[in-house]
């Protein structure tokens, strides 16, 4: 994704551009990782140097109000982060604590912005696995 598209992805989400917000938003949107607020600051602090770890919480729990980036909480110890707001499941490895996109799984859709279900209003969906990665099984073998 160019510049240009990110730029255009904030104003689109009703999000002022700034240096960071662009930065920020390319790098979950390029690194398909999901990556931490710490995972962020490291990777872009050497070329924002007015970068700080405040502004990267600030930004990243701004995008997931928006909309423009997914907040994912699959580990009690660990908030990260998903460029990818396509509805999805994600499978979190227990034991090296990776999170991977699992998009070949179903996935339940909100088809409106909202749905009642038993007097409840549901308005986000997001479906986790937990196990152990393709990587560790194949560590533990050898």
């Amino acid at each position: 994704m160019n510049k240009t598209a990110i730029y255009n992805r904030l104003l689109e989400f009703g999000i002022k551009p700034s240096v960071q917000r662009l930065a920020i938003l390319e790098y979950i949107m390029t690194h398909h990782t999901h990556p931490t607020i710490e995972e962020v600051y490291k990777g872009l602090y050497g070329e924002v140097p007015t970068l700080s770890k405040t502004t990267v919480y600030n930004t990243l729990r701004m995008f997931s109000e928006k909309g423009i980036a997914t907040m994912i909480t699959i580990d009690d110890h660990r908030v990260c982060y998903d460029g990818n707001v396509e509805p999805h499941a994600h499978f979190f490895c227990k034991k090296c604590g990776k999170v991977y996109d699992l998009h070949e799984q179903a996935h339940p859709k909100l088809e409106t912005k909202a749905i009642e279900s038993g007097g409840h209003l549901i308005d986000e969906v997001q479906l986790y696995y937990k196990g152990i990665c393709k990587g560790c099984r194949e560590t533990s073998i050898n």
